[in-house]
C-alpha cells in the first residue's frame, strides 16, 4: 500500500533543496528533527504554498494555482486547484486537520502524513481502511510560532519513529502559505462531510478535483481563519467520481453535500467561529463543505450538481 509519509517526503526534499527561492527557512533542532518554516519568520511564496498543500495531501495529489482570465463580470482571485486519484487516503488519511497538537504552551492544528502513523484520530483510519508503516513522520502545523524539541519528541513518540526522522512544516493561517493550504482543503471538506456528517462510505469516491479562490492574507489569525474557510464554503467548487452500489442515493448525497445545505449557512465563518467561542468542536460539521458540488456516478453514468458559489458572501467576508 502507498505510504503517505514516503510520498510526501519527495516534496519535502524539493522544499529543502530550493529553500531560498521558495522564501522558506530550514533548521534542525538539537534532537535532530527538521523544521521547515513557511511563514512564521519568512514570507513564503506561491510555490511553497503548492508544495505545502501537496505534503498535507500525503503527496497523493496534484496541486496548482490558477489565475482566472475573466475579471470583467465576476469577482475572481488566484485559485488553488487540487486533483487526486486517492481521495479518501489523501484528504482524510493525511490532509484532514485531525491532530490537535498540544505540548506545554504550544498548540497547533496538525495535518498531513504523520497522522496515519499516530492514527489521529483512529476512527478515521478504520473507516477508510488505511495505515502507514513508514519510518519517517511528516506533519504540517498551523501555528503562529515554531515548535521546540518537546513538540518534536511528542510527535516522534506518537508516530513510532526516531525524532531525527521527524519533519515539521509550519505556517500560520495569517500568511500566504497558510491561506493557500487552508483553501487547498476544498476537496477534503467534501469528503469530510460525506464521512462525518452524512455517514457515506468515502472509499467509494475514486477520483476527486476541486478549485477555490485564495483568500486575501489577513495578519489577524482569527480573521484569517474566517476568510480562508469562507473561500471554500462560499467559493469552492468540487467534483467527485463515485463508484456507487445498489441502494446508494447519490442524488440525495449531492443535495446534502454543499455548505448551503447546512443549517448555519448564511454568514461569514468568523461570525460562526466567534459564536462558538472559537471552538471548532462546537460548530455544525455540515458547514465544513464546498460551495458547489458535482458528482459523477460511475456505475450509472448519472451526474448530479448542487450548491452555488456565493459571491456576495465572499465579498462580505473579504471586506470588499
Amino acid at each position: 500500500m502507498l505510504s503517505v509519509n514516503l510520498e510526501a517526503k519527495k516534496t519535502v526534499d524539493l522544499m529543502i533543496e530550493n529553500a531560498d527561492e521558495l522564501n522558506i527557512a530550514i533548521s534542525n533542532l538539537d534532537n535532530g528533527a527538521t523544521i521547515i518554516d513557511c511563514g512564521v519568520n519568512v514570507t513564503g511564496s506561491f510555490k511553497a504554498g503548492e508544495y505545502y498543500t501537496k505534503i498535507c495531501l500525503g503527496g497523493l495529489a496534484e496541486v496548482g494555482i490558477s489565475i482566472p482570465g475573466d475579471l470583467s463580470e465576476s469577482f475572481a482571485l488566484p485559485s488553488v486547484k487540487v486533483k487526486t486519484d486517492f481521495p479518501a487516503i489523501s484528504t482524510l488519511g493525511a490532509q484532514k486537520a485531525g491532530w490537535f497538537v498540544s505540548v506545554g504552551d504550544y498548540f497547533a492544528l496538525g495535518s498531513g502524513p504523520a497522522r496515519a502513523l499516530a492514527k489521529q484520530p483512529a476512527d478515521t483510519y478504520e473507516h477508510i481502511g488505511y495505515e502507514d508503516e513508514a519510518d519517517i513522520a511528516i506533519l504540517t502545523l498551523e501555528a503562529d510560532k515554531l515548535p521546540g524539541e518537546d513538540v518534536a519528541e511528542y510527535i516522534a513518540k506518537e508516530s513510532g519513529v526516531n525524532v531525527k526522522d521527524v519533519y515539521l512544516l509550519v505556517a500560520p493561517t495569517s500568511c500566504l502559505v497558510g491561506s493557500i493550504q487552508v483553501v487547498g482543503r476544498v476537496v477534503e471538506n467534501g469528503t469530510y462531510k460525506m464521512l462525518e456528517a452524512l455517514d457515506f462510505d468515502v472509499t467509494k469516491v475514486k477520483f476527486a478535483a476541486g478549485i477555490a479562490p485564495i483568500a486575501p492574507v489577513d495578519p489577524d489569525s482569527a480573521q484569517a481563519m474566517g476568510k480562508t474557510n469562507d473561500a471554500v464554503l462560499f467559493g469552492g467548487r468540487t467534483y467527485y467520481y463515485i463508484e456507487s452500489e445498489e441502494g446508494d442515493d447519490i442524488k440525495a448525497l449531492a443535495e446534502k453535500l454543499p455548505s448551503s445545505a447546512a443549517d448555519g449557512y448564511g454568514k461569514p465563518f468568523f461570525e460562526v467561529f466567534k459564536e462558538a467561542n472559537f471552538d471548532f468542536g462546537a460548530i455544525d460539521k455540515g458547514i465544513f463543505a464546498p460551495a458547489e458540488v458535482v458528482i459523477n456516478d460511475l456505475r450509472t453514468g448519472e451526474v448530479f450538481r448542487a450548491g452555488y458559489v456565493n459571491v456576495d458572501l465572499l465579498k462580505k467576508s473579504f471586506g470588499l
